[in-house]
Order: structure tokens, then sequence, then C-alpha cells
């Protein structure tokens, strides 16, 4: 049935909407030879410029997963037949805990390729892509079909897409955090580096250097520079050099499958248990000696080895350091361990560049002692609570069932439950010396450990630590759950008895036992016979933002007591395949295409109504349809959501 109701003034009213439709991506269809002749083999070449902070989701991943994949269909014609299948050309992977599962994807530029034979000078080949691009700023996703004709003597074909609207959204995921939040961990990595044993003896001895070499400010000033600079320089080298096994092309294989990321639990675990003190990471010492040799000669060649001998022999602290850094930003950007290694050594250089020059400041430093040790063992315990990180993405994706939820938990506790007692000095190590006191800087840091175990023990008997929702697994994977009355699912409740039963809930569903309809003029008549007013929802079966919104913005008290009272609600999956009787298909004034299904009328009924074309996106409608304030779409902070239902609400009554 079309949502013919009230259409035309919801259209004027949403004019002053701030939604537009957009288009991230424009697609090129080309043949891989400009005049194939009968009995040739050739592809077809699917070139997809995608906007910036967009991607679009491939073809090779498992359809039921939850992602919409990339799908092609052609029209069959005597003059030409399909060899094989579309072969996706350098998709990323990437590992999903909402989904538990991987997925493919492209940033930037996409290509498919499809060979076909042809069978006739004169071949007409036809057919559709149907795909989805997703923000990695705002939530917003959007699929699109569109149709593409390759004819002889037609070299190429350029289609912009139509909007058939959107849905899922996916946090980048590419990593747990930015970019600039990356480098800023690794800067304070570097920092972490200097209060090593192998480390903080070398400022004395760093600072001898220089003043010994130059005693003439002037000189001392460059070559302070100079020093740190070459220390930034060897580092960064380290990165360049893995570049091009780190950037997305390769290093997302590395990230997402459970070899690698086996791998990599264990070389966390072994860089704990070295900074626990069982053995040490050395480089072997001819290496050293050699460098340190040429460190004696003079001028800026002296100075570039003196800093290459600090690295060297600061290696069995900071190896583990680096190589941490290193194996988080596999699966990132090309630049990404240039830009770790820079902001890493950046850190570790400056304290060594100031302190040559300025010498005097040598004073004020604290001497070296077991304090240094306790360090280091304390990075261990960090080293091996995020070793759990990457054997935790394996075990989802393979489904070992290892590393449940509260398992995870219990680790986590113990591990930093011991770091907390290590630091109330409760526990010694081997290589620990002998003390009676505990300073006042270990003491605030064991607070802070224990008030952060505090905060996971509830974990472990179902609540949610939304704090930390990117770092554990995910709630589905959590055996027992004795807070379910308060986190869990809710009971479904009953509708008002003026309003009829939903068409459709037998497939379709609200969360958080909230009862509502999954039709326009079910709800228009339910909001008419209850004289309130209508919340939409229009979402999608694999929307991620949606889900983001409804587990950590709906679930608030504040929220659900106001969808369960105040309104009439309507969700409209855009993307929902179920096709309606034939009695119920029309025409799309937007497009011009016959649209036959749920999702295709609720995405046309979106895009024609409130010229939006993405999910999750939020409406409040009287009963008789008229839209009575401005929209809204993702937004994580639940007072602004409140404050828009209570907009809502108000309009409505006056």
């Amino acid at each position: 049935m079309r949502k013919v109701t009230s259409l035309f003034v919801l259209l004027i009213l949403s004019l002053g909407v701030s939604a537009q439709i957009l288009e991230p991506a424009e697609w090129k269809v080309s043949l891989s030879k400009a005049a194939p002749k009968p009995g040739d083999e050739v592809k077809i070449i699917f070139e997809v410029t995608i906007d910036d902070n967009w991607y679009l989701y491939s073809s090779d991943f498992d359809p039921d997963l939850g992602p919409m994949v990339t799908e092609f269909e052609f029209t069959e014609h005597p003059s030409y037949e399909l060899v094989g299948d579309v072969q996706p050309i350098g998709a990323q992977k990437k590992y999903d805990s909402l989904w538990e599962g991987e997925y493919t994807y492209f940033k930037k530029k996409a290509r498919f390729e499809q060979t076909v034979k042809i069978l006739d000078k004169k071949y007409q080949i036809e057919g559709l892509y149907i795909y989805q691009v997703c923000s990695d700023i705002d939530g917003k996703c959007i699929p699109f079909e569109e149709e593409f004709s390759l004819v002889s003597k037609k070299k190429e074909v350029t289609a912009k897409p139509s909007t058939d609207t959107g849905l899922l959204s996916q946090r980048d995921a590419s990593d747990p955090y930015s970019l600039w939040s990356f480098m800023l961990v690794a800067f304070l990595a570097g920092l972490a580096a200097l209060l090593t044993p192998c480390v903080f003896p070398m400022i004395p001895m760093t600072v001898t250097y220089f003043t010994g070499k130059d005693h003439h400010k002037k000189g001392r000033f460059f070559n302070s520079f100079f020093y740190g600079i070459s220390i930034i320089v060897i580092y960064s080298l380290i990165g360049v050099v893995l570049a091009p096994f780190m950037g997305p092309e390769t290093a997302n294989d590395l990230a997402t499958g459970w070899l690698p990321n086996v791998i990599f639990f264990v070389v966390f675990v072994l860089f704990a248990l070295s900074f626990f003190g069982l053995f040490e990471i050395t480089l072997p010492h001819k290496w050293v000696n050699s460098v340190d040799a040429m460190g004696d000669k003079g001028g800026l060649v002296g100075i570039f080895f003196m800093a290459l001998t600090l690295v060297l022999v600061s290696f069995s602290c900071t190896g583990p350091i680096v190589g941490s850094i290193l194996v988080e930003s596999a699966g990132g950007l090309a630049l990404k361990p240039v830009l770790g290694m820079a902001a890493f050594s950046a850190a570790f250089a400056i304290p060594f560049t100031l302190f040559a020059l300025f010498p005097n400041w040598l004073n004020s430093l604290p001497k070296s002692g077991g304090w240094l040790n306790s360090v280091k063992v304390v990075l261990g315990f960090v080293e091996l609570a995020l070793a759990f990180k990457f054997l935790s993405i394996a075990d989802q994706a393979y489904h070992w069932q290892i590393l449940d939820r509260e398992i995870y938990l219990a680790i986590w506790i113990v591990i930093f439950g011991m770091m907390g007692f290590y630091l109330l000095g409760k526990i010694k190590l081997a290589s620990d010396s002998e003390s009676n006191k505990v300073s006042v800087p270990r003491l605030i840091l064991a607070m802070i450990t224990f008030t952060f175990v505090i905060y996971l023990i509830p974990g472990m008997f179902g609540a949610p630590l939304k704090a930390l929702a990117g770092y554990l697994p995910p709630m589905s994977t959590h055996d027992f759950n004795l807070l379910s009355s308060t986190y869990g699912p809710h009971v479904a409740e009953d509708l008002d008895e003026r309003c009829e039963q939903p068409l459709y809930d037998d497939f379709l569903e609200w969360p958080h036992g909230l009862q509502g309809y999954f039709d326009y003029e079910q709800a228009l008549s339910c909001a008419q016979a209850t004289n309130k007013p209508i919340f939409v929802d229009f979402t999608g079966h694999g929307c991620v933002n949606c889900r983001e919104m409804e587990a950590r913005v709906w679930s608030e008290p504040e929220v659900l007591s106001r969808l369960r009272q105040d309104f009439v609600l309507l969700a409209l999956y855009v993307d929902d395949k179920t096709e309606l009787p034939s009695e119920q298909w029309y025409t799309s004034d937007y497009d011009g295409k016959v649209k036959k299904t749920i999702g295709k009328q609720n995405a046309d009924f979106q895009i024609t109504s409130f010229q939006n074309n993405a999910q999750p996106f939020y409406v409040i409608l009287s009963p008789e349809g008229e839209l009575l304030v401005e929209p809204t779409a993702y937004d994580l902070n639940v007072g602004n959501f409140v404050s828009f239902l209570d907009s809502g609400k108000q309009a409505f009554k006056n």
C-alpha cells in the first residue's frame, strides 16, 4: 500500500529539515578490451570512486553476516556468457565484534572484475549492481541500486547511483582508536620507555658525552638537536621499512586472520614475561659494540651513531613497546607505523635533547634504583592484558568459545588485581629490590588500578561496561547474566487495546521489549485512536549504528519511559527484502522504479518525504502525519535524544 496519507504536507514541512540526498560513490563500467571479437574473453571492469570518509562494502563475505554485500546481476543475452564470478580487487578485511565475523570493504577506490566470453560482435551486456556505502564520521549508511549497459562500439558507461536509501554503519573500525589517538598513545609509550632501567641511566651518559665534546653553547645547541632528530629518524625508518607490509592492502589480512592474531598473542605474552624479568630480549653484542665504536668519531657522523647506540642499548626495554605499537598499527593507513614510530621517538628524544642542552637539569632527576624495575613490571602487566585482545579476535572470528565474555573479564580482573598488589609491595619478583615502603606515586597508581578492577567486577554478572565496549567480547558470548532484569532482554508489553495487531511482527521486532508498528498506515490509525504522536525509526537489519543507539541511548530509563508512554512507535526497515503482494507495488515518483519490497517502499518513503537517505534517522509526526519537529540522527548523547523526544511531545500538545 502506498504511503500517500499527508505526503504533500510532509513534503512541504520537511523542506526545512537539515538533511540532504547523499551520493558518495561514482561508478564507471568498461571492458578491458575496446573492440572484442567473438571468442574473446574480456573483463568487465567496475571502478568506483568513493568520497573521503566513506567506505563501500565488498562482494566476497558472508551475506548472512549482517552488512549489505555488493551484488551484481547480469541480464542474459545470446551475445555473451559469464566466466566465473565477480572478483573484488584489493578489498580490505575487518573483524567486527557486533557481527562476530569478518567483512570486506573498500575506501577511496574500489574495483570489481567479471570475466565474460564474447559470442557476437554486436554484444549487449546489461545488468545492475546493488551496494552500500557508509560514513566513518557520522554513522550514515546508504544502499544503492544502479543499472549499467555495455554494447558494441560503446567503450564506457559512467553511472551515478540512484538513491535507494540506506542503512548500516560501522565504527572504524578499523582501529580501537583514531589515528590521532594512536599517535598520542605512541607518544605516551615513548615517555613510559624513558622510565625503564635500560633507558633512564642513559640520560646522564648522554649529557656527559655532549658536555665533553663541545663546551660552546652554540655548538652544544646544534649538536643536541641533531642528536634528537637522529633518534626520531632511526625509529621512523623502522616504520618506513614496515609500512608496505602494514598498510590496508596487506595488513588487514594479518589483523583479522586467526593465525596472525594468535602469533600476536604469543608475542605480547613473551614481551610481558620479558618485562617480568624471566629473560631479556637483546641484540647481538657485536652489533652494539660496532655501533658504539662509530659513536666515538667526531662530527655529525659520531652524533648519529651515538643516537643509534642509544636505540640498540635500550632495545631490551623499548623492543616490546615498539613491537606493540607496530602490531597495533597493522591494518591502518600505510603511514600509520611511520607516524607511530615518529610519535614514540619524539617523546623518547625530547628529554635527551633538553638535558643535553641544559645539563644543570640533571640535578633535579631522581636517582636510578628499584623504582625503574617497577615501571618495567607494570608495563608487563599491561602487555599481558592487551595480549588477550588478539586472542579474543581469533576466538570470536572462528567460534572457538575459549574467551567468552566472563572468562575474558576474569582474566583482566586477575591481571590488574595482581598489578595493584604488586604496586602495594604485596607481590615481589626476583628482579625487585628490597623495600619496606610504598611511595606516593605507587600508592596513587594502585588506587587507580583497584578502582578499575572494581569497575570490571559487575561485568562478570552481566553489566554492560559500555566504556570498554570496543575491547571486550560481545554480550552474546556471556554464559550467565544475573542482571538480566536490568540490562538484559525485556518482556514485550501489550499494545493499547484500541490498536490492531502489527503487521510483520513475526519477523520484525523492537528492542527492549518495546511494542510498535512496522507499517505506516497502521501507525497512523493507532496514533489517531490513542491521540499520541508517532515516533518513526528509519532503521535496517544490518545497521550497526542503529543497534548502538538502541544499546547505549534507548536503554537509558529516561528514554525508554518516554518511548513506552508518550508515542506510537513505528520502525521502518529500509533493507528488508520481503516482497509485498503485487497489488501493493507502485512506481516511485523519485526514480521511476517499481517498489516491490517492504524495504524499497520504506526507503522511498524516507527519501521523498524527508529528503534523507541514511540511517539511523528519527522523525516525530502528528497522528495526521504532520512533521512536528526537525528530525535527528545518530547521536549517542542521551540528553540530546531526550530533548528531541520532549520537544516532539510538546509540539504535539501545542
